[in-house]
């Protein structure tokens, strides 16, 4: 019985996700719309939720830091579909050269607000704040307070189009679809295989040999019907291909490099961290300056996806990381989360938000929704470390 509490505390919100998700189902069929997970659909939850697993990823290194957040990304994405737009509509600019510069800008508008947060020691909620209102500002005068469109087709392809292309017969496109999520399960698999040797090699806790079988088959059955339903559709979006790329490189990085633990250290004990030699002032430059890069490549997906520059673009993106993260198990004390955790919770956001708008929910009673679900993420991080410290 202990164990299976164990098991369920750590996958809390994996078995909300699967709730939650059941739950619309039910509602969206009973209403006669439709089907949560219709091939349609699970392509425009990858699409349109894009954005918020790119930001979260950026955002769970600033809360690992200490509970710290970014509260300038939105405008960031504003600011950077204002230079793009700009500079591949307007100048007619090659787009990778354009891509490149807008990539470059986010590089220095995080270099600016790192300088502020880890050399001057401002606050980051105050630093990031100012940031907010600095980089809408400049996003509209670059604007014009008008928006930009039409992108051209060969920067839309990259991030609105289907692999293997509308050409391809819908054979082709299931074979095709099935084949890619085999392959993504076998390396899935394999990664586990060779993560549990090692640790076994060094002497590590590695946990039951059936619970790993279980999740495997779990995560892989997942996967494939993931997989199946974008290939009973138009195949798997490009988005999602640098989806994957950002995820499991960052998902690397936090569990296997050296300046990955750094930030757990430094949200886990700052004090501790700082005497133990780790300059701890570079490790907090470091994460604003990834989340200014992340929320410039989020503005690329986002210009392409919505084929415009406005200078209300990005709004409330910020909330919808944030949440993101809490929901997928981040601490608000820092020191504590995963890229996974946070994936899971863009993923949760996304749900909400899909199911709601198909039931055709009003969108204000859908912000009163997600913001019981953040605070109920929050509440439960919070009443699980008093338990914890009371064991």
């Amino acid at each position: 019985m202990t164990k299976a509490k164990e098991i369920l505390k750590k996958n809390t919100m994996l078995v909300a996700l699967i709730v939650v998700m059941v739950l619309f189902q039910v509602l969206i069929m009973g209403a006669g719309k439709g089907s949560l997970f219709a091939p349609t659909n699970v392509a425009n939850l990858i699409m349109q939720n894009s954005y918020v697993v790119i930001l979260a990823t950026g955002m769970l290194l600033c809360i690992l830091t200490g509970g710290n957040i970014d509260l300038s990304v939105g405008s960031i994405v504003a600011l950077i579909g204002a230079i793009a737009g700009t500079l591949i509509v307007n100048m007619h600019m090659n787009i990778y050269l354009a891509m490149l510069l807008c990539l470059i800008a986010g590089l220095l508008v995080g270099v600016w607000q790192g300088f502020w947060i880890a050399y001057v020691n401002i606050p980051p909620f105050i630093c990031t704040l100012c940031g907010m209102l600095i980089w809408r500002g400049l996003a509209t005068i670059i604007l014009d307070g008008t928006t930009i469109s039409p992108f051209p087709e060969e920067y839309l392809k990259y991030f609105t189009s289907y692999l293997p292309g509308a050409e391809a017969s819908a054979g082709t496109i299931l074979s095709i679809t099935l084949i890619v999520g085999a392959i993504c399960c076998a390396l899935f698999v394999a990664a586990t295989l060779i993560s549990r040797q090692q640790k076994t090699r060094k002497g590590y806790k590695t946990g039951s040999p059936v619970m790993m079988m279980v999740r495997l088959v779990v995560v892989c059955a997942v996967v494939m019907v993931v997989f199946y339903l974008l290939g009973q559709g138009k195949g798997i979006p490009t988005v999602l291909v640098l989806l994957a790329v950002v995820v499991f490189a960052y998902q690397y990085f936090t569990t296997r490099t050296v300046p990955g633990r750094h930030i757990y250290a430094l949200g886990g004990n700052m004090k501790a961290t700082q005497l133990s030699g780790i300059n701890t002032k570079r490790v907090m430059f470091g994460v604003y300056v990834n989340m200014a890069v992340l929320s410039a490549v989020a503005a690329l997906v986002c210009i392409g996806r919505f084929n415009s520059a406005a200078p209300s673009a990005g709004t409330n993106y910020e909330m919808d990381a944030i949440g993101s993260c809490f929901i997928g198990g981040a601490s608000a004390y820092g020191g504590v989360g995963t890229v996974g955790g946070a994936v899971i919770g863009a993923i949760f956001m996304g749900v909400l938000n899909n199911g709601m708008s198909i039931l055709g929910i009003d969108s204000n009673w859908q912000k009163v929704v997600k913001g019981l679900v953040l605070l109920g993420a929050v509440v439960f991080d919070v009443v699980s470390k008093k338990q914890n410290k009371t064991n």
